[in-house]
């Protein structure tokens, strides 16, 4: 699996997101538990969580949990694995989403997601979702202090613009890891952030790089490119898909979510797939 940098971390260029394990729709947990053995089987050493990636209000932390649970029923092969999570995000319980970026409520989250994940201090900890009402200087102060007292190894932010990005960076004290934004053929709004990211050599961690768990499947048809350059190659328009994403900037991890060993399997193939320079202006124009 080719290789990628996240803070002084070397992980799998292409990495699982646990999302779809546990939110609405999600499959029973033994599927799931096979999902993350098949990706580390593929080489896959990075996955990303949320404490805020669960269905009902009595289950916070349910998809930490279950990572937690494949990692260790996998053994000794996932000792190298680096488990991203993040807090600020919540779920009451009702479908919607809220945020909560109080330095004393994130201080707490950490804490709970660490013992949850059963580690000591946690590998990439980033701040979920930007809370209005909170000062964002507030919340990333909060994540320096856990990052100055070794709670947590790396330090991210999640949903941010440019200016949040060099905000971000300046508190950590130049130690910003990653920036883990939107990012798909369908959904292009952060390629300023992505941009960015490159040019300070901060990961860019593409969330829903498909385009979503609803929409993913008419990636094809609603990008006619996509599937002709996957015509070409003759593989799955989603390994196209994260193939170009990885060829946009070598700071690029993109983190598709899977909740089935064959989604994850051929997502993991796009790590070894070589566009030419013409197939990825082509992507890139459509």
């Amino acid at each position: 699996m080719q290789q990628r940098t996240i803070g002084n971390r070397q992980v799998s260029a292409i990495g699982l997101g646990g999302m779809p394990m546990s939110i609405e729709g999600r499959p029973d947990e033994e599927r799931s538990v096979a999902a993350v053995h098949a990706a580390l089987d593929a080489g896959v050493t990075l996955i990303d969580t949320a404490d805020a990636y669960h269905r009902d209000a009595n289950e916070v932390g349910h998809n930490e949990t279950l990572i937690a649970r494949a990692l260790k029923s996998y053994g000794p092969g996932a000792d190298g694995v680096l488990v991203a999570t993040k807090g600020g995000h919540l779920r009451p319980g009702d479908g919607s989403w809220t945020q909560d970026g109080r330095p004393e409520y994130l201080k707490e989250a950490v804490k709970a997601s660490a013992k949850r994940l059963g580690v000591e201090a946690i590998g990439l900890y980033q701040f979920h979702r930007p809370d209005p009402k909170v000062p964002y200087a507030d919340s990333v102060g909060a994540i320096r202090d856990l990052l100055d007292e070794g709670v947590i190894e790396l330090a991210g932010i999640s949903n941010a613009s440019v200016a949040q990005i060099d905000e971000a960076n300046a508190i950590l004290g130049g130690r910003l890891a990653s920036v883990q934004n939107q990012f798909s053929p369908r959904f292009r709004s952060s390629e300023g952030e992505l941009g960015h990211c490159a040019k300070l050599g901060v990961a860019f961690l593409p969330w829903s790089p498909l385009g979503g768990i609803k929409s993913a499947p008419e990636l094809g048809s609603r990008h006619a490119a996509f599937n002709e350059v996957a015509a070409e190659l003759g593989v799955s328009v989603y390994q196209v898909t994260l193939a170009w994403e990885l060829a946009l900037a070598p700071v690029v991890v993109p983190i598709p979510g899977a909740s089935r060993p064959e989604s994850i399997r051929d997502s993991a193939g796009a790590a070894e797939l070589a566009l030419t320079e013409d197939q990825v202006a082509r992507l890139s124009a459509a």
